[in-house]
């Protein structure tokens, strides 16, 4: 399921895509030179996420959609952020109003809330992707450094890997009928910038780099910091990683 070539020729497409030409999936004339090459080192990106320094503002969700030509419509996210209401009766609220970007409803009495916080949240880019198993047609496979992507000249629109998806990451872009997802901007990444969400997020809770780098970011922020998956016992090996002060959050974030 390696296409490096394909990923080359995609990194090529960095002028139309940073102007949010991104059409909802890896373009198809990029696809079509899409062939095998070796001899490219192998790295592990992923993304940490810092929860106790999300405050919830939504630009990580605003840059996404303008960065990767996301449909505005209010159900289509590449990324999005949840907010968790903890209530003195162990009762929890969940929400997201237009994927974190909108204003929330009072949900609780103030006095009522134990605590809250919010959680963003994406594709997890497992290194066992469920996504990737389903797939008829190999639509859906890894890169060399461990991006999941969606080649969307073959994808049949089956909703297959939507189905598969435990976290919710995917949906079917309504223009080209294809699923579409997080990438990491992959398209960025490939030039040495941040993904987009990264690069706005005001207080720096969102933290991206390369698992099997030394140097890198988010290997700091897992040596310094404890650190979790979502739904770990599926044994999809996401590689989101979380971060909070205390466990207290752990139960909640897993349960939803």
């Amino acid at each position: 399921m390696r296409r490096q070539k394909f990923l080359d020729v995609l990194s090529k497409g960095l002028v139309l895509l940073t102007t949010g030409l991104f059409g909802g999936g890896i373009s198809n004339d990029l696809a079509k030179a899409a062939t095998t090459n070796e001899g490219v080192r192998r790295k592990s990106l992923a993304m940490g996420i810092q929860i106790d320094k999300c405050i919830g503002c939504g630009t990580c969700v605003r840059a996404c959609k303008v960065e990767n030509d996301v449909p505005a419509a209010p159900y289509y996210f590449r990324t999005w952020v949840e907010r968790y209401l903890i209530k003195r009766d162990d009762t929890v609220i969940v929400q997201s109003r237009n994927g974190g970007d909108g204003e929330l409803s009072h949900a609780a009495e103030e006095k009522d809330v134990l605590r809250s916080f919010f959680v963003p949240k994406l594709c997890n880019h497992c290194d066992n992707p469920p996504c990737a198993q389903v797939c008829p047609v190999g639509a859906t496979f890894q890169t060399e450094e461990g991006i999941v992507l969606v080649d969307s000249k073959r994808c049949i629109g089956c909703s297959y890997c939507i189905q598969a998806c435990p976290y919710g990451a995917r949906y079917m872009h309504p223009e080209t009928h294809t699923a579409d997802k997080c990438t990491l901007c992959y398209h960025r990444t490939r030039q040495g910038l941040l993904p987009a969400c990264v690069e706005v997020c005001p207080t720096q809770a969102r933290v991206y780099g390369d698992l099997k780098s030394g140097a890198s970011p988010l290997v700091r922020l897992k040596r310094l910091y404890n650190t979790h998956v979502l739904k770990p016992a599926l044994n999809t090996k996401p590689k989101v990683f979380y971060t909070n002060r205390s466990e207290e959050h752990t139960s909640e974030l897993q349960s939803h």
